[in-house]
């Protein structure tokens, strides 16, 4: 049961600070803002001589929402682990937590919940900005951390001549494939990057098989909503169609018998 109050609060915080009960909690609205200009706020319970806040998941929510597919890319649940650890934050559930046995301490406590509260929300700007580059980076960080050999950047020869260069190799003891990662930032650009992996994947279709056949995949970074459905189905024609969003589906792919 919560039995401290507003009012020592307010007066430990000072005017920055606004305190009202929220159900079990104090709701702490402090002068920290999210980037669309929403405030932070922090909540509050007292159980015996410890004090718990907890951002109750808002800041991981509000992440979530920043993308269409609603689900953090291995990157960022790096990013927001690294934020975590720097500022003696625990992250668990999707809630930021932290425990503080002093009352004297919860201006400093309530301060360093409200920084990591703004530099993981700051990650979205990561998300926002990211080039085909960086998303092919945090594909060949999933790879090493599932134990997947690749190679990246694989030249090959079609059968009209043309090299073209395939984003990743990968071998397990059951298969071998080709990766073209799709990735953009721009909804016009989105259509002419499908048509290249298209046009790359019917020219070295030759490679589907014989004894070492591979198998090819599309990897979608729709972590950014710029994808129709039609880029979609016009490479899932000539390669099986893996989206960035829910990564271990990829890796389950690469590994399958």
């Amino acid at each position: 049961m919560n039995t401290i109050t507003c009012q020592p609060i307010t007066s430990l915080l000072g005017a920055m600070y606004e305190c009202s009960e929220h159900g079990n909690f104090l709701r702490i609205r402090t002068p920290f803002w999210y980037p669309d200009g929403g405030i932070v706020d922090i909540f509050l319970k007292q159980n015996g001589d410890t004090f718990s806040l907890t951002d109750l998941g808002e800041s991981t929510g509000w992440l979530r929402l920043q993308t269409l597919s609603g689900k953090r890319s291995p990157k960022q649940l790096r990013l927001i682990q690294d934020v975590c650890q720097t500022l003696g934050v625990e992250f668990f559930k999707g809630q930021l937590l932290m425990r503080c046995q002093d009352s004297n301490k919860l201006p400093a406590a309530i301060h360093k919940l409200g920084q990591a509260i703004v530099r993981i929300s700051d990650i979205w700007f990561t998300t926002r900005t990211r080039t085909i580059e960086s998303a092919s980076d945090e594909v060949a960080d999933f790879l090493q951390e599932q134990t997947i050999s690749f190679d990246r950047g694989v030249n090959l020869v079609g059968r009209s001549g043309r090299e073209w260069t395939v984003d990743f190799q990968t071998r397990t003891p059951t298969r071998s494939t080709l990766v073209y990662v799709l990735a953009t930032g721009s909804r016009a650009a989105a259509h002419r990057i499908s048509e290249h992996v298209v046009a790359g994947w019917l020219d070295l279709q030759a490679l589907k098989v014989g004894p070492q056949a591979m198998h090819f995949v599309s990897l979608f970074d729709d972590t950014n909503d710029v994808w129709e459905e039609e880029e979609f189905k016009l490479v899932e024609t000539l390669s099986d169609v893996c989206r960035w969003s829910v990564p271990d589906e990829f890796g389950k792919f690469l590994k399958a018998a």
